[in-house]
């Protein structure tokens, strides 16, 4: 499974955007402050590459342990679109406040692989 890989890609990419975004946040105005929308979204998007990187790896670890069912691809492919769609969202979000209306897909994403995990630990196979 590919999920390691997006997983370590999702770390990567937290580490990158956190040190973008960072090398502003000394401004105490910067984005509208630091409980603006705008900032808490730019936070969220970074912080969403650490954790769904996780989950991803997460999802990996568990599905090694033995020969998956074909099923499972699919959860895969709904963690690794989440680890996309997620910060994608969140910084579009950040941009134009209208784009909030399209978290229902990376939260839809993330559902999925989880669902599929748990059924997959819970031994249906």
């Amino acid at each position: 499974m590919h999920n390691l890989l997006v997983g370590w890609i999702g770390m990567a990419a937290g580490v990158l955007s956190g040190a973008a975004i960072g090398l502003f946040f000394h401004r105490e105005k910067w984005l509208g402050g630091y409980s603006s929308f705008t900032r808490r979204m730019m936070r969220l998007g970074h912080i969403a590459f650490f954790g769904i990187g996780f989950l991803n790896s997460l999802f990996a670890f568990t599905i090694q342990e033995s020969d998956p069912a074909e099923w499972i691809e699919y959860g895969a492919w709904g963690l690794a679109a989440a680890n996309l769609l997620m910060p994608l969202v969140c910084f579009l979000s950040a941009w134009k406040k209208r784009f909030r209306h399209l978290f229902f897909l990376p939260v839809l994403a993330a559902s999925w692989g989880i669902v599929i995990a748990i059924v997959y630990v819970g031994g249906v196979r």
